[in-house]
């Protein structure tokens, strides 16, 4: 059961890539490189291509919800992080740029933080049913935290707001991930009439505000950025809470804890990095930098 879960998961995080990369042209080819307001999202329902990433995101979900009814979340959840060198190299393909040597760093250093981070998490993960309270607890933290990136992600623009709404997606889709292991483990063991109220709910909120900002992330930078964002943080929600909240993974202290903490800031670290030397972020800040020059050269005429 476990292989074929991680097989599920590694197929839901290519179709992920793929999705990613055909709403986020879906998306740009209706704002350009404006904000996406209410008559953009009425154009994006007649986009085909935004339709398309649709129908290869729904696929990915229904992957993603196969492995989850298979395994914990702390060995399907990471797994998701495959998609961001996937979609890297895609974009790079589609818009005729390279990744220079830092960015192509961040990305591995990102994949194998998560890779690190799961193969230590996996190790100690159980089936264990979520009781109510704790569920409710993690629902009003990741809540919170996706609240104050909405927010900080408003105030700004370009690619601080894409890295900002990509990451309250990843924590809103961190939890997704966790209460979909919970309705599907109670689903199994208990029938429908077991399914909490909280989680099923809590779910569906969860996905839309999480759906809402990946829209909102993909008009204002590349899709490998808002999919780094997005695929670095999820896992690392959905198994802190799991861990944490859940008590999914046991005896998880000592070189264990340390490694997973060292994994994490390496993941982090490399979304950090691809941000900051992406192609188009560097190509943002020229013009900008330009600007400055000659505004200085003209100052002291």
């Amino acid at each position: 059961m476990i292989a074929l879960a991680i097989t599920f998961a590694v197929l839901g995080a290519l179709c992920s890539a793929v999705g990613a990369q055909l709403q986020h042209q879906g998306v740009r080819s209706e704002t350009q490189d404006r904000d996406l307001g209410l008559r953009g999202i009425g154009r994006l329902v007649h986009n085909r291509r935004w339709l398309l990433g649709v129908a290869v995101l729904t696929a990915c979900a229904i992957l993603q919800i196969l492995a989850l009814a298979l395994a914990p979340v702390t060995i399907v959840a990471p797994i998701v992080v495959l998609a961001l060198p996937a979609v890297a190299v895609l974009n790079a393909r589609t818009v005729g740029a390279r990744l220079d040597a830092t960015a192509t760093v961040a990305v591995i250093a990102s994949t194998l933080g998560v890779a690190v981070f799961v193969a230590l998490a996996s190790g100690r993960a159980t089936a264990v049913t979520f009781p109510d309270s704790a569920v409710l607890l993690a629902c009003q933290i990741v809540a919170g935290a996706v609240v104050l990136f909405g927010v900080i992600g408003a105030l700004r623009e370009g690619i601080v707001r894409c890295v900002m709404l990509s990451t309250g997606a990843g924590a809103a889709y961190g939890l997704v991930s966790v209460l979909v292991r919970d309705v599907t483990y109670t689903f199994q063991t208990n029938g429908f009439a077991g399914v909490s109220p909280l989680s099923a709910t809590g779910l569906v909120a969860a996905f839309a505000v999480g759906s809402w900002f990946i829209q909102l992330a993909y008009a204002s930078g590349p899709p490998d950025i808002v999919v780094g964002c997005q695929t670095v943080l999820s896992p690392m929600v959905a198994t802190a809470i799991a861990m944490g909240l859940l008590n999914e993974t046991a005896n998880a202290g000592g070189v264990t804890g340390l490694g997973l903490v060292a994994g994490a800031l390496v993941a982090v670290f490399g979304v950090v990095m691809l941000a900051r030397h992406h192609p188009e972020a560097t190509s943002r800040a020229t013009p900008h930098a330009a600007e400055r020059r000659l505004f200085r050269a003209a100052s002291r005429h």
